[in-house]
């Protein structure tokens, strides 16, 4: 892989950085929030494939990964609601 692509991949975290930040400004409410998590997902992806590396790793990593991933969403979630329940 060359470094141009590299760069190409950092150009767009920042153009994407400055899209989350107007609209952040912008305050269009609910929606602001769905687009700005949307970018999010965008951006973190692109970090998780290309300098993470996991574009070229075994598919068997990838179908590990994503359950774990889930799962331990699953658990912060529901320890969040369980404090938010107590209270």
């Amino acid at each position: 892989m060359t470094y141009a692509r590299y760069i190409y991949v950092w150009a767009a975290l920042l153009v994407l950085t400055a899209i989350t930040v107007t609209t952040a400004e912008l305050n269009i409410g609910r929606a602001g929030i769905i687009v700005v998590l949307a970018i999010a997902a965008v951006k973190s992806t692109l970090v998780l494939l290309w300098f993470m590396h996991l574009r070229s790793e075994s598919r068997l990593l990838l179908k590990l990964l994503v359950p774990i991933a889930i799962a331990t969403l699953a658990i912060f979630i529901g320890l969040t609601y369980t404090d938010i329940l107590t209270r």
